[in-house]
Protein backbone atom coordinates (compact mmCIF):
# COMPACT_ATOMS: atom_id res chain seq x y z
CA UNK A 1 0.00 0.00 0.00
CA UNK A 2 0.89 3.35 -1.02
CA UNK A 3 0.22 6.05 1.55
CA UNK A 4 0.15 9.55 0.87
CA UNK A 5 0.52 11.68 4.45
CA UNK A 6 -0.27 15.47 3.42
CA UNK A 7 0.90 18.16 6.39
CA UNK A 8 4.01 16.31 7.37
CA UNK A 9 5.36 19.63 9.26
CA UNK A 10 1.86 20.57 11.35
CA UNK A 11 1.38 19.33 14.71
CA UNK A 12 -0.32 16.02 13.72
CA UNK A 13 1.63 15.12 10.41
CA UNK A 14 5.36 15.51 12.91
CA UNK A 15 3.34 13.02 15.51
CA UNK A 16 2.80 10.86 12.61
CA UNK A 17 6.02 10.88 11.39
CA UNK A 18 7.35 10.15 15.02
CA UNK A 19 5.66 7.60 15.91
CA UNK A 20 6.35 5.64 12.23
CA UNK A 21 3.10 3.93 12.51
CA UNK A 22 2.21 4.42 8.92
CA UNK A 23 5.44 3.59 7.21
CA UNK A 24 4.64 0.48 9.31
CA UNK A 25 1.67 0.01 7.06
CA UNK A 26 2.84 0.60 3.77
CA UNK A 27 5.38 2.71 1.16
CA UNK A 28 5.25 6.17 3.11
CA UNK A 29 5.13 9.64 0.69
CA UNK A 30 5.41 12.13 2.79
CA UNK A 31 4.40 16.22 1.74
CA UNK A 32 4.41 20.10 3.00
CA UNK A 33 3.62 22.75 1.29
CA UNK A 34 7.27 23.44 0.58
CA UNK A 35 8.59 20.40 0.56
CA UNK A 36 11.05 20.54 3.07
CA UNK A 37 10.66 18.77 6.79
CA UNK A 38 11.41 19.65 9.80
CA UNK A 39 14.56 17.49 10.43
CA UNK A 40 15.69 19.09 7.05
CA UNK A 41 14.71 16.13 4.87
CA UNK A 42 13.50 16.85 1.72
CA UNK A 43 9.43 15.39 1.02
CA UNK A 44 6.72 15.98 -1.76
CA UNK A 45 5.82 19.74 -2.55
CA UNK A 46 1.87 19.91 -1.72
CA UNK A 47 0.72 23.25 -1.17
CA UNK A 48 -3.46 22.66 0.04
CA UNK A 49 -3.21 26.81 -0.60
CA UNK A 50 -3.30 26.16 -4.21
CA UNK A 51 -5.90 23.50 -4.95
CA UNK A 52 -4.92 23.40 -8.85
CA UNK A 53 -1.92 21.96 -7.97
CA UNK A 54 -2.80 18.78 -6.36
CA UNK A 55 -4.03 16.68 -9.40
CA UNK A 56 -0.44 16.59 -11.03
CA UNK A 57 1.00 15.56 -7.92
CA UNK A 58 -1.70 13.02 -7.05
CA UNK A 59 -0.88 11.91 -10.71
CA UNK A 60 2.40 10.98 -10.29
CA UNK A 61 2.28 9.59 -6.66
CA UNK A 62 -1.01 7.64 -7.54
CA UNK A 63 -1.43 6.88 -3.62
CA UNK A 64 -3.92 4.11 -1.70
CA UNK A 65 -4.63 5.74 0.76
CA UNK A 66 -4.62 9.67 1.50
CA UNK A 67 -4.00 10.87 4.93
CA UNK A 68 -4.71 14.77 5.30
CA UNK A 69 -3.34 16.27 8.38
CA UNK A 70 -2.56 19.64 6.62
CA UNK A 71 -5.30 22.36 7.32
CA UNK A 72 -5.81 26.05 7.50
CA UNK A 73 -5.72 26.49 11.50
CA UNK A 74 -5.40 29.77 12.39
CA UNK A 75 -8.77 30.76 14.21
CA UNK A 76 -8.99 34.24 14.56
CA UNK A 77 -6.93 35.19 11.51
CA UNK A 78 -9.22 33.40 9.31
CA UNK A 79 -12.12 36.03 10.05
CA UNK A 80 -10.04 38.36 7.72
CA UNK A 81 -8.89 35.41 5.58
CA UNK A 82 -11.56 33.36 5.01
CA UNK A 83 -11.22 32.95 1.14
CA UNK A 84 -7.64 31.16 2.00
CA UNK A 85 -9.24 29.10 4.49
CA UNK A 86 -11.76 28.00 2.78
CA UNK A 87 -9.22 27.13 -0.38
CA UNK A 88 -6.93 25.26 2.21
CA UNK A 89 -9.53 23.63 4.16
CA UNK A 90 -12.41 23.06 1.84
CA UNK A 91 -11.56 23.38 -2.03
CA UNK A 92 -8.13 21.36 -1.58
CA UNK A 93 -10.15 19.02 0.06
CA UNK A 94 -12.95 18.78 -2.46
CA UNK A 95 -10.32 18.02 -5.13
CA UNK A 96 -8.81 15.40 -3.00
CA UNK A 97 -11.80 14.07 -2.82
CA UNK A 98 -12.48 13.94 -6.31
CA UNK A 99 -9.38 12.74 -7.47
CA UNK A 100 -9.75 10.02 -4.97
CA UNK A 101 -12.69 8.96 -6.00
CA UNK A 102 -11.94 8.65 -9.35
CA UNK A 103 -8.63 6.46 -8.80
CA UNK A 104 -9.97 3.99 -5.30
CA UNK A 105 -7.99 5.69 -3.50
CA UNK A 106 -9.07 6.37 0.56
CA UNK A 107 -8.91 9.44 2.65
CA UNK A 108 -8.62 10.10 6.10
CA UNK A 109 -9.36 13.03 7.21
CA UNK A 110 -9.27 15.77 10.24
CA UNK A 111 -11.99 18.18 11.29
CA UNK A 112 -12.98 19.62 14.40
CA UNK A 113 -15.34 21.19 17.07
CA UNK A 114 -15.69 24.45 15.37
CA UNK A 115 -18.40 23.17 12.92
CA UNK A 116 -20.65 23.70 16.55
CA UNK A 117 -21.93 26.09 17.77
CA UNK A 118 -21.18 25.18 21.37
CA UNK A 119 -24.52 26.34 22.53
CA UNK A 120 -25.69 23.05 23.96
CA UNK A 121 -24.92 21.63 27.51
CA UNK A 122 -23.98 18.10 26.49
CA UNK A 123 -21.06 16.55 24.18
CA UNK A 124 -22.27 16.47 20.55
CA UNK A 125 -23.03 13.62 18.69
CA UNK A 126 -21.76 12.81 15.26
CA UNK A 127 -24.93 13.76 13.77
CA UNK A 128 -25.99 17.15 15.83
CA UNK A 129 -26.41 19.88 14.01
CA UNK A 130 -24.19 22.11 12.62
CA UNK A 131 -23.99 25.38 12.94
CA UNK A 132 -20.00 27.70 13.23
CA UNK A 133 -19.66 30.62 14.85
CA UNK A 134 -17.02 31.80 12.37
CA UNK A 135 -14.69 31.28 9.36
CA UNK A 136 -12.24 29.05 10.39
CA UNK A 137 -15.44 26.68 11.25
CA UNK A 138 -17.33 27.60 8.06
CA UNK A 139 -14.02 26.71 6.29
CA UNK A 140 -13.53 22.89 7.70
CA UNK A 141 -17.38 22.20 7.41
CA UNK A 142 -17.29 23.27 3.66
CA UNK A 143 -14.45 20.43 3.71
CA UNK A 144 -16.48 17.76 5.17
CA UNK A 145 -18.93 18.48 3.10
CA UNK A 146 -16.90 18.71 -0.04
CA UNK A 147 -15.45 15.03 0.57
CA UNK A 148 -18.63 13.55 1.95
CA UNK A 149 -19.98 15.01 -1.54
CA UNK A 150 -16.96 13.50 -3.70
CA UNK A 151 -17.96 10.18 -3.28
CA UNK A 152 -14.16 8.59 -2.22
CA UNK A 153 -14.14 6.27 0.61
CA UNK A 154 -13.05 8.13 3.72
CA UNK A 155 -13.05 8.82 7.23
CA UNK A 156 -13.67 12.24 8.51
CA UNK A 157 -11.88 12.42 12.27
CA UNK A 158 -13.55 15.84 13.89
CA UNK A 159 -10.89 16.57 16.86
CA UNK A 160 -10.41 19.30 19.63
CA UNK A 161 -7.89 21.23 21.44
CA UNK A 162 -5.07 19.49 20.02
CA UNK A 163 -2.26 20.05 21.48
CA UNK A 164 1.64 18.11 21.19
CA UNK A 165 5.18 18.59 22.90
CA UNK A 166 5.77 20.22 19.63
CA UNK A 167 4.52 22.88 17.67
CA UNK A 168 2.08 26.06 18.46
CA UNK A 169 -0.55 24.70 21.05
CA UNK A 170 -2.29 26.17 24.45
CA UNK A 171 0.04 23.85 26.18
CA UNK A 172 3.51 25.25 25.29
CA UNK A 173 2.02 28.78 25.03
CA UNK A 174 0.99 28.32 28.99
CA UNK A 175 4.90 27.15 29.82
CA UNK A 176 6.47 29.54 27.86
CA UNK A 177 4.21 32.53 29.41
CA UNK A 178 3.90 31.14 33.12
CA UNK A 179 7.87 31.38 33.00
CA UNK A 180 7.57 34.95 32.27
CA UNK A 181 4.70 35.83 34.72
CA UNK A 182 3.54 35.37 37.79
CA UNK A 183 0.20 35.76 37.33
CA UNK A 184 -1.78 33.95 34.07
CA UNK A 185 -5.87 34.87 33.48
CA UNK A 186 -7.49 32.16 31.83
CA UNK A 187 -10.88 31.54 30.46
CA UNK A 188 -12.84 29.23 32.36
CA UNK A 189 -16.26 29.36 30.32
CA UNK A 190 -15.41 27.24 27.07
CA UNK A 191 -15.56 23.36 28.10
CA UNK A 192 -13.81 20.89 26.16
CA UNK A 193 -11.27 17.65 26.00
CA UNK A 194 -7.74 18.75 25.06
CA UNK A 195 -6.40 15.66 22.93
CA UNK A 196 -2.82 15.35 22.23
CA UNK A 197 -1.68 14.54 18.63
CA UNK A 198 0.04 11.04 20.44
CA UNK A 199 -3.30 9.67 20.76
CA UNK A 200 -4.81 11.04 17.41
CA UNK A 201 -2.28 8.90 15.38
CA UNK A 202 -2.94 5.94 17.65
CA UNK A 203 -6.64 6.27 17.33
CA UNK A 204 -6.22 7.09 13.61
CA UNK A 205 -3.96 4.09 12.59
CA UNK A 206 -6.30 1.76 14.78
CA UNK A 207 -9.12 2.72 12.68
CA UNK A 208 -7.54 1.92 10.11
CA UNK A 209 -6.55 -1.04 10.39
CA UNK A 210 -10.49 -2.19 10.62
CA UNK A 211 -11.56 0.57 8.30
CA UNK A 212 -9.71 -0.44 5.23
CA UNK A 213 -9.19 -4.10 5.02
CA UNK A 214 -13.14 -4.32 5.60
CA UNK A 215 -15.39 -5.92 2.95
CA UNK A 216 -17.48 -3.13 0.91
CA UNK A 217 -20.67 -3.41 3.59
CA UNK A 218 -18.52 -2.93 6.47
CA UNK A 219 -16.14 -0.43 4.98
CA UNK A 220 -19.31 1.40 4.59
CA UNK A 221 -20.30 1.00 8.27
CA UNK A 222 -17.60 2.34 9.44
CA UNK A 223 -16.62 4.94 7.14
CA UNK A 224 -17.99 8.64 7.37
CA UNK A 225 -18.00 10.52 10.26
CA UNK A 226 -16.63 10.46 14.00
CA UNK A 227 -15.50 11.93 16.88
CA UNK A 228 -12.06 11.17 17.79
CA UNK A 229 -11.04 13.48 20.98
CA UNK A 230 -10.09 12.36 24.53
CA UNK A 231 -12.74 11.41 27.11
CA UNK A 232 -13.54 13.38 30.27
CA UNK A 233 -13.81 17.63 30.15
CA UNK A 234 -12.10 20.43 31.47
CA UNK A 235 -11.88 24.06 30.72
CA UNK A 236 -9.28 26.56 29.11
CA UNK A 237 -8.32 27.13 33.10
CA UNK A 238 -8.35 24.10 34.29
CA UNK A 239 -6.25 22.89 31.30
CA UNK A 240 -3.72 25.48 32.20
CA UNK A 241 -3.82 24.78 35.85
CA UNK A 242 -3.24 21.02 35.08
CA UNK A 243 -0.39 21.59 32.84
CA UNK A 244 1.63 23.36 35.57
CA UNK A 245 0.55 21.33 38.20
CA UNK A 246 2.05 18.10 35.75
CA UNK A 247 5.03 20.32 34.62
CA UNK A 248 5.85 20.89 38.39
CA UNK A 249 5.32 17.08 39.43
CA UNK A 250 7.54 16.10 36.49
CA UNK A 251 10.09 18.75 37.00
CA UNK A 252 9.79 20.29 34.09
CA UNK A 253 9.35 24.02 35.97
CA UNK A 254 10.69 25.08 39.43
CA UNK A 255 7.60 27.00 40.45
CA UNK A 256 4.08 27.67 38.98
CA UNK A 257 2.50 31.05 37.90
CA UNK A 258 -0.79 31.76 39.74
CA UNK A 259 -3.73 30.85 37.62
CA UNK A 260 -7.14 33.04 37.98
CA UNK A 261 -10.62 31.81 35.94
CA UNK A 262 -12.07 34.75 33.58
CA UNK A 263 -14.87 35.08 31.46
CA UNK A 264 -14.48 34.87 27.41
CA UNK A 265 -16.22 38.39 27.64
CA UNK A 266 -12.79 39.33 29.90
CA UNK A 267 -10.34 38.02 26.82
CA UNK A 268 -12.54 39.01 23.52
CA UNK A 269 -10.80 37.56 20.54
CA UNK A 270 -11.76 38.26 16.91
CA UNK A 271 -13.41 34.48 16.61
CA UNK A 272 -15.95 33.52 18.84
CA UNK A 273 -15.10 30.15 20.53
CA UNK A 274 -17.64 28.07 21.04
CA UNK A 275 -18.89 27.47 25.10
CA UNK A 276 -18.97 23.97 25.08
CA UNK A 277 -16.79 21.78 22.30
CA UNK A 278 -17.11 18.32 24.01
CA UNK A 279 -17.81 15.89 21.12
CA UNK A 280 -19.41 12.40 22.29
CA UNK A 281 -16.80 9.83 21.29
CA UNK A 282 -18.74 6.85 22.19
CA UNK A 283 -19.17 6.23 18.65
CA UNK A 284 -15.48 6.00 17.78
CA UNK A 285 -14.65 3.43 20.68
CA UNK A 286 -17.35 1.29 19.93
CA UNK A 287 -16.81 1.26 16.10
CA UNK A 288 -12.95 0.49 16.39
CA UNK A 289 -12.90 -0.97 19.86
CA UNK A 290 -10.34 1.67 21.00
CA UNK A 291 -10.44 3.38 23.85
CA UNK A 292 -9.99 7.08 24.42
CA UNK A 293 -8.68 7.38 27.74
CA UNK A 294 -9.14 10.54 29.97
CA UNK A 295 -7.62 13.55 28.73
CA UNK A 296 -5.40 13.78 31.73
CA UNK A 297 -3.54 10.42 30.28
CA UNK A 298 -2.10 12.14 27.50
CA UNK A 299 -0.87 15.23 29.58
CA UNK A 300 1.16 13.37 31.49
CA UNK A 301 2.58 11.85 28.41
CA UNK A 302 2.73 15.18 26.95
CA UNK A 303 4.97 16.28 29.73
CA UNK A 304 6.97 13.26 30.04
CA UNK A 305 8.30 14.16 26.40
CA UNK A 306 8.75 17.38 27.17
CA UNK A 307 11.21 16.47 30.08
CA UNK A 308 12.65 13.61 27.83
CA UNK A 309 13.63 16.52 25.21
CA UNK A 310 14.93 19.10 28.30
CA UNK A 311 17.24 16.81 29.28
CA UNK A 312 18.39 15.59 25.81
CA UNK A 313 18.79 19.26 25.15
CA UNK A 314 20.91 19.72 28.41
Amino acid sequence: MSILLLGANGQLGRTFLAQGGLAARGALLVASRDGMLTDGARGEIADLAAPASLPALLDRLRPDLIVNAAAYTAVDRAEQEEPLAMRVNAEAVSVIGRWAAAHGTQVIHYSTDYVFDGAQPQPYTIDAPVAPLGAYGRSKLAGEQALRDSGADHLILRTAWVYAAHGQNFLRTMLRVGAEREELRVVDDQHGAPTDTGLIVRASLAALDRWRPADAAQRKQLGGTHHLVASGATTWHGFATATFEQALAQGLIDRAPRVLPISSAEFPTPAKRPAWSLLDNSDFQRQFEFALPDWRTGLEEVMGELVRHADGAS
